[in-house]
């Protein structure tokens, strides 16, 4: 009895397991999209505090990030001051609504951005420096006032070093010789002398977008003692209220301007370069027209990089932690390796900002757009660090300035967030949804950037379906580990030695790919032969070890292979440990030549013939050639030709991107691995694509709808191939089996009957929701845009319309049927004889509907919503003031103050044509080879 218990024991077990691997994986709060929450003014109250939430939750958002900013005008007596007790009340109340609707908290450390306010005092505040030069000819005693010219920094600053610089290079510290009245006192030697003076000051900035109780000074983040100074605020504020901390504590992108010093700066410096900056000041600021110069430059660049690492970013993620948070962070901007920060806080953070010109049929192309600057290769340093070091999530800002307010569809979110799934985002921020009362008049309350995802927007009305969407791609995306085939060395030093134009570098999203033009083309060009990459930097390449042939990094992440394309400057310490890694078996890729030199100044001499006697060990190398040479147990592969060099590394591509022109991103789990694939160009897959992995089963899962089924597999020339259909603009996640043969309904593809029509006449529209109001039933036959029916309200509408038609068709046993809407304004949810059928908010516009059809006669309802552009053009033309926002309030695309009284008429609703197609739905393809489980059988 107890062995039979025992088998059925084991049996349910079994069964669980099997289930739980061939079903979608188990949701959670993070696989949902989340939103940074705009608090204008901090105006927010309880009751709409969950007003607002609600919305938000059964919408099927799963978090918010609080973002307090500037207020409505003339709001002033219901402003809240930030972190005032009255605040922290309101922060209570919303945790614990969150929670009660399943829902989780985050919050920017401060209002707007970047971190500062009023606690932050003239000594903890953003430092620079500022240089002073005189000319002195020697020979003579002289008495000369030393002072900064700036009448407002002279409040402020001190001087900090005073060196004097001969033409035959004696160097003199003169900085004692200075009296309290900033007189110099100094006997010149014979000669021609450079003075250059150190001032350090401030740079005055304010708090940007700051919201009441937040305005005050930017802190220094490169000083320990200002960030810990900083903090305190919160702690006191957290303590004094006893409300509870959010889930994590967020920092916006690193936009300190002119922020280019530290009062211990020069301290650090010398402690960390092991020489004296202020000897070297006529280099620093030489913009690097000698070799010293930029290798004196790219060391102030590593020690700005290295203080910001250790006294703010570590500091702040181990302060966080210590109260149970986590930290979420947007690293670019920074003057460091931006990778290394990244990788420090609990979920790197990357944005997108603008929107990509997809070649995608029927995708609208507005004319009023700005070019998305965070593409793939930038999004790929969050997703890159978060690989390497082990961290679960990989965070977006998605959608600052998709495109102009008012102007933005779903469709156009939906390619836009593919392409950031396929750059390793698997923890997606709207940006954003502003707090807007209940009562609030439309549009509500604004944020100046779009897109406002919000209850007051009409795409929220089909919303929902999108976040489903997300909610079940992040599922896969968040389930198992990252399989990227290729580390890339992200070559800072050479950076920083080429970069001159001043020597302040920040690596920004804005231009950064103007900026390293080469870094850019090796990733794409490898990534567009179909093999993806992780970025690793030098700290990251020296805590790295060798596991099974395959390079594992701290975090655990494993590779194939490291690449080295056309590196100049390494540091000794880095070579040591590639050259380790490959006489433990990794295979090590050099592209067009070996490292040639060290970085930095200090023990140059030294440090070369260390370098150079590392380069003696390396194999022999003709660049012109592929090469493989052995090292220990494993290789280095030399030359310029990347696809010979993956090639003779034996690591394969994936087909889908190379041959098909599609994006994915691919990842491991105890099963195999599992695949997002989308395809964002012009062109249709139909037919058989090579993967670059082995697998004896597989199956589909399609994040629109929920369904899943299992996949045709065959083997052609050694390579494990799967059966996909799939057009421009869609999606589909494949999990493959590597041993199990799943057991589970087959994958249903679609093959034309050659039978389709389009129904054309006995059309009528009906307006459900319209503002202005919009009555009776519009007979107009034949589709079109709602702004043409002759109603002059409905050219300057915002709402839903119901369009309606019966139509007559002869079912044949069997087939399905395919609903194509074709050009869709902007979204729809479609009926078939009163039964919702489901919302089709992005291209193409396409659903099966036959079981839902009667044989004969039906009835087709499409509720279509629009934008409210042509409503917000309206209320400009007619003078409005629904601009109602202090600050920047609403701007344009170039942030510019615009009025939108001149935009032409957007189509509306149901252009058409909608079609109905016939199709065979079978997943037996009697020319295909089939993987049945037991064996490759025609």
């Amino acid at each position: 009895m107890k062995r039979i218990l025992l088998f059925f024991i084991v049996l349910i077990h079994i069964t669980a397991v099997s289930s739980q691997h061939n079903s979608w994986p188990r949701p959670s709060v993070e696989c949902k999209p989340w939103t940074r929450w705009w608090w204008l003014g901090s105006a927010v109250d309880p009751p709409n505090l969950s007003y607002n939430l609600e919305e938000l939750a059964r919408a099927g958002m799963g978090g918010v990030e609080i973002t307090p900013i500037y207020g409505v005008k003339n709001g002033e007596p219901q402003y809240i001051n930030y972190l005032s007790p009255k605040w922290m009340e309101m922060l209570s109340h919303t945790v614990s609504e969150a929670h009660r609707l399943g829902m989780e908290v985050d919050m920017n450390t401060g209002t707007g951005w970047p971190f500062g306010g009023p606690g932050v005092t003239v000594e903890d505040a953003a430092t620079k420096a500022l240089f002073q030069e005189y000319k002195v000819k020697g020979g003579t005693r002289m008495e000369m006032k030393i002072t900064i010219g700036d009448e407002e920094q002279r409040k402020v600053a001190y001087l900090s070093k005073l060196y004097a610089f001969s033409d035959d290079g004696q160097k003199t510290d003169l900085t004692s010789s200075v009296g309290q009245d900033g007189i110099l006192d100094w006997l010149a030697p014979a000669g021609n002398w450079r003075l250059i003076a150190l001032f350090v000051g401030k740079t005055f900035q304010q708090v940007k977008r700051a919201a009441p109780g937040g305005l005050g000074y930017v802190m220094d983040h490169f000083n320990k003692s200002a960030v810990k100074n900083y903090l305190n605020r919160f702690d006191d504020a957290f303590s004094r209220s006893g409300a509870p901390r959010p889930n994590a504590f967020f920092n916006d992108s690193y936009e300190v301007y002119g922020a280019n010093w530290s009062p211990g700066f020069l301290e650090e410096f010398e402690q960390r370069r092991g020489y004296k900056l202020e000897e070297y000041l006529p280099e620093l600021l030489g913009k690097g027209q000698t070799d010293t110069s930029r290798r004196v430059i790219s060391d102030y660049r590593e020690t700005m990089g290295e203080m910001l690492l250790e006294n703010f970013t570590v500091s702040w993620t181990e302060w966080a932690n210590r109260h149970g948070a986590t930290t979420r962070n947007q690293a670019h901007g920074s003057p460091a390796n931006i990778l290394d920060l990244y990788a420090t806080v609990d979920v790197p953070e990357c944005e997108i900002f603008g929107i990509t010109g997809f070649d995608i049929p029927g995708l609208r192309k507005d004319s009023l757009i700005k070019i998305n600057d965070g593409d793939p290769v930038t999004l790929k340093f969050a997703s890159s660090a978060a690989h390497i070091s082990g961290k679960n999530y990989t965070s977006s800002e998605t959608f600052t300035w998709l495109t102009e307010h008012f102007r933005t569809s779903l469709a156009q979110c939906k390619a836009e967030i593919d392409q950031v799934f396929t750059s390793g985002v698997n923890h997606v921020f709207f940006h954003g949804t502003p707090y807007s009362p209940r009562g609030a008049a439309w549009p509500g309350w604004l944020f100046y950037a779009s897109v406002n995802l919000s209850p007051t927007q009409p795409i929220w009305k089909d919303a929902p379906a999108f976040f489903s969407y997300i909610n079940r791609v992040q599922s896969f995306l968040q389930y198992g580990k990252p399989d990227n085939d290729l580390l890339v060395y992200f070559p800072v030093y050479d950076i920083w030695y080429e970069q001159q134009d001043d020597f302040y570098f920040a690596f920004s999203i804005h231009g950064l790919r103007e900026k390293l033009p080469r870094f850019y083309q090796t990733v794409e060009k490898i990534r567009t032969g179909g093999r993806d990459v992780d970025y690793i930097s030098d700290r990251f390449i020296r805590s790295s070890s060798v596991e099974n042939g395959l390079i594992k990094t701290a975090g655990g992440a494993t590779y194939r292979a490291l690449v080295l394309p056309a590196v100049r400057f390494m540091p000794h310490e880095t070579l040591e440990k590639i050259y380790e890694l490959a006489t433990e078996g990794a295979k090590i890729i050099f592209v067009d030549q070996y490292p040639g030199d060290v970085p930095g100044l200090n023990d140059l001499s030294g440090r070369r013939q260390k370098f150079m006697r590392l380069i003696s060990r390396f194999p022999r190398a003709d660049f012109q050639k592929t090469a493989r040479k052995k090292t220990g147990k494993g290789e280095f592969i030399t030359g310029t030709d990347y696809p010979k060099l993956f090639e003779t590394a034996k690591i394969g591509h994936e087909s889908f991107v190379q041959e098909f022109r599609g994006q994915l991103v691919r990842r491991k789990n105890e099963t195999g691995h599992h695949y997002f694939f989308t395809l964002l160009t012009d062109n249709e897959i139909d037919g058989w694509v090579p993967l670059a992995v082995e697998a004896r089963s597989a199956m589909f899962f399609n994040p629109m709808d929920g369904k899943s089924g299992k996949a045709l597999l065959r083997k052609e020339k050694g390579k494990t191939e799967v059966y996909m259909q799939l057009k421009p603009g869609e999606s589909v996640v494949l999990k493959t089996f590597a041993h199990d043969d799943v057991v589970v309904p087959e994958w249903m593809y679609s093959r034309d009957s050659g039978k389709e029509f389009r129904i054309t006449n006995g059309w009528s529209l009906e307006f459900m929701e319209s503002e202005p109001a919009i009555r009776g039933v519009f007979g107009i036959d034949s589709l079109m845009s709602w702004t043409e029916i002759g109603e002059e309200r409905a050219k300057r509408n915002t709402g839903t319309a119901r369009y309606r038609v019966k139509f007559t068709i002869n079912k044949v046993p069997g087939r399905e049927y395919l609903l194509n809407l074709g050009d869709v304004r902007e979204s729809a949810c479609v009926y078939v004889n009163g039964r919702e059928v489901g919302t089709l908010f992005a291209v193409p516009f396409t659903t099966r509907i036959g079981r839902y059809l009667n044989n004969g006669e039906n009835l087709l309802e499409i509720d279509v919503t629009n934008l409210p552009a042509n409503r917000i053009s309206d209320y400009d033309r007619r003078g409005v003031q629904w601009r109602i926002f202090n600050d920047i309030n609403v701007v344009d695309v170039n942030y510019q103050q615009t009025l939108y009284d001149k935009w032409e008429t957007l189509p509306s609703g149901l252009p058409g044509p909608v079609t109905v197609k016939e199709v065979l739905l079978t997943h037996d393809l009697s020319d295909s080879v089939v993987y049945l489980g037991n064996g490759f059988q025609p």
